[in-house]
């Protein structure tokens, strides 16, 4: 029995059918197995090539193929019409507009299903510039559009906000005889900003269309209405809309002015009362709702959710309960959407003390259920954004173990709150001045297998460092990067401020080199927080030496980091050198505060140089620095007035800025009068 060889016929078969399992590596591996038999390649073996690359998206490679087609004289507008086809799938719209515009150059045109389907496409890619474009050479190849056509691309109009293009196209429609279905009117209504527009659709209309679908373009209207911000003419439509008509308001309107009674249903209602409550108007809101049921239209539950979170977002708690009580009287389980709006309203409550009460007592209580609970058993769990923020109001007020107690029912309910959470707390306890209580949470949610961010750390040691404790926050900076973290320059930040704050200026001075080390920049905090803890320790020209080396690094100074330099030279006895410095801040349109000013009045009377001690008080003084009584500046600048007023160069000066008002008297009183 002789063997059967594949013929190229054999191979082309077999190609088509791996090209609708899109298999690259299986195509690639045939056409070569192929080219090794001695087979020649076709239009025929290429084409499921370019089928399988536009699939998966390998543009190049299908270029590649196309071209290798087209030098052959192989494509025909079956082949361009597969690329075309997957750019514009890929969104590619651009890409395959230009393919559009080579197949018209070598006189091909697409057929009218693939006009059809590229056109949906552009639209559906935002692009409905292009989709009109083609949708025009599809009516030029004789080719008649369907409804179809017009919807998606009024639709695309509608969606960007293009009426009037829209309008041209339902024009269009008409002339050519083509009904437009309710979709289509439904999108037109919802885009009209002109009542007048409304009105002229609903009265060609009318007459023609069933109940249901007059319902759909009257809801179309309150819609269209409700984004108009036209709220309270949507009211009244709906009232017209259930045959009240004698309001006055109501006649006054012609779009109101309904030929006969169209029976609202629940998205009517939906829709104005959605209005309503984005605008505020609860009461209304509310009354609409009741009115609903009155006439037996049932609500759903997302109606429900939308009100219980509308009432939610104002805190009107009382409301809340009585829709949440209706709910589940009309037969509606409360969703996970429902639950966490009255649970976010409770975190959200101002009063944080009066919110929790009100948790204990409504919830609490043995006769009746714990919301968490009761979320529990129905498997939704509150959501941690939530949880988190009643845990930083707690926190704010000071109140940092009843927000521990907190997260204790949470877990105890089989919550598990997130580290963001728990680094709420763990900061909350710090700043009450529990800090051994907050090292021993930290500690147990590690042990729990929480793993603490960068933030988490920083508070931890943010706090430790505050408490004179840096050698503590060092280790736990150790812990961080063995850990796997990597510190923030904030967190080095922390640890210099701490080691200076603790008369350690060299130990803050080694983290200075670990942040270059650790590939962290050091920022205007680390220096200016460095420079200020040198000229403490009475170092200046170290402080100065760090301040020249912060502007070869590129950090430019601020304000903070010239006062701080000026305060901390006139500390060290160096207020001319200061002097230069609060020169070169003034150049940069920077303005000192008053304590800058004392600092170098003090310094230069210390000197003592009398003259510029005053020539500074005066400076102070024009610019309307001079202390207020309550300042603890107060003193030390009048003192310097007395200073400088029993001075035989300076006191004529002082007794002139007296009396232009320039210094209060107040300051002043033991100022004797010359001659």
């Amino acid at each position: 029995m002789g063997l059967c060889v594949p013929n190229d016929y054999s191979y082309t078969c077999l190609l088509e059918a791996i090209a609708k399992s899109s298999s690259i590596d299986l195509i690639e591996m045939r056409l070569k197995e192929m080219h090794n038999h001695g087979w020649k390649f076709n239009k025929y073996t290429l084409m499921p090539m370019l089928q399988v690359y536009c699939n998966a998206g390998k543009f190049e490679k299908a270029l590649s193929v196309f071209n290798d087609m087209n030098e052959r004289g192989w494509v025909d507008a079956h082949v361009f019409s597969i690329l075309v086809l997957s750019f514009s799938k890929m969104g590619e719209v651009d890409k395959a507009f230009e393919l559009i515009g080579r197949m018209e150059d070598h006189n091909m045109t697409l057929n009218q299903k693939t006009f059809c389907v590229l056109i949906h496409g552009f639209v559906r890619e935002s692009r409905v510039d292009k989709a009109l474009l083609l949708f025009d050479k599809m009516k030029q190849s004789g080719f008649t559009p369907d409804v179809s056509l017009y919807d998606v691309l009024i639709g695309g109009l509608c969606k960007i906000k293009e009426v009037e293009k829209a309008l041209r196209l339902y024009s269009e429609m008409k002339q050519l005889g083509i009904q437009a279905d309710v979709g289509i009117l439904t999108k037109l209504m919802t885009s009209f900003s002109e009542e007048s527009e409304m009105i002229r659709v609903l009265e060609e209309r009318q007459e023609d269309t069933d109940e249901e679908a007059m319902i759909l373009l009257y809801n179309s209207v309150l819609k269209g209405l409700v984004n108009n911000n036209s709220i309270d003419k949507a009211c009244l439509l709906l009232r017209a809309m259930m045959a009240d008509q004698s309001d006055v308001d109501v006649a006054e309107h012609k779009l109101l002015s309904i030929k006969k009674a169209i029976r609202p249903n629940t998205i009517s209602f939906s829709i104005v009362i959605d209005g309503l409550l984005k605008t505020g108007k609860l009461e209304l809101a509310l009354s609409l709702f009741q009115h609903m049921k009155h006439i037996g239209c049932k609500p759903n539950i997302i109606l429900y959710n939308n009100l219980i979170d509308g009432f939610c977002h104002s805190n009107r708690l009382e409301e809340i309960y009585e829709l949440f009580r209706g709910m589940k009287v009309s037969g509606f389980e409360p969703s996970r959407f429902t639950y966490n709006s009255v649970f976010g309203c409770l975190c959200r409550r101002e009063d944080v003390v009066a919110a929790l009460d009100l948790v204990k007592e409504m919830y609490l209580s043995k006769k009746k259920k714990n919301l968490v609970k009761e979320m529990r058993v129905h498997g939704y769990e509150p959501w941690i954004k939530h949880s988190t923020l009643l845990l930083k109001g707690l926190c704010k007020h000071g109140r940092a173990v009843e927000a521990c107690k907190f997260l204790a029912s949470m877990v105890q309910e089989g919550f598990l709150p997130d580290i963001i959470a728990y680094s709420a707390a763990i900061d909350g306890l710090i700043k009450i001045q529990e800090l051994d209580r907050a090292l021993e949470l930290f500690r147990d949610i590690c042990s729990c297998g929480y793993r603490p961010d960068v933030v988490a750390y920083n508070i931890l040691i943010s706090g430790l460092c505050k408490a004179k404790r840096v050698s503590e926050a060092e280790d736990i900076l150790h812990k961080m990067v063995v850990k796997g973290l990597v510190p923030s320059v904030v967190t080095y930040n922390l640890l210099v401020d701490g080691w200076c704050k603790n008369g350690d200026v060299d130990q803050a001075m080694l983290f200075l080199s670990r942040m270059f080390v650790g590939d962290r920049n050091p920022n205007v905090i680390t220096y200016t927080t460095l420079i200020d803890g040198l000229c403490n320790d009475g170092r200046p020209n170290d402080a100065l030496v760090l301040w020249n080396e912060m502007g070869k690094k590129g950090c430019a100074p601020n304000k903070i980091s010239f006062m701080a330099l000026i305060h901390g030279l006139c500390k060290c006895g160096r207020p001319d050198t200061a002097l230069v410095y609060l020169h070169e801040m003034q150049e940069k349109e920077m303005e000192p505060d008053t304590f800058v000013y004392v600092a170098l009045i003090s310094s230069f009377l210390s000197n003592p140089n009398l003259p510029l001690a005053f020539e500074i008080l005066k400076e102070m003084a024009e610019k309307g620095n001079f202390p207020d009584p309550l300042d603890k500046n107060f003193v030390i600048v009048r003192d310097a007035v007395l200073k400088l007023s029993e001075d035989a160069k300076t006191s004529s000066s002082v007794k002139n800025l007296i009396a232009e008002g320039r210094i209060p008297r107040i300051g002043c009183s033991d100022v004797k009068d010359e001659g």
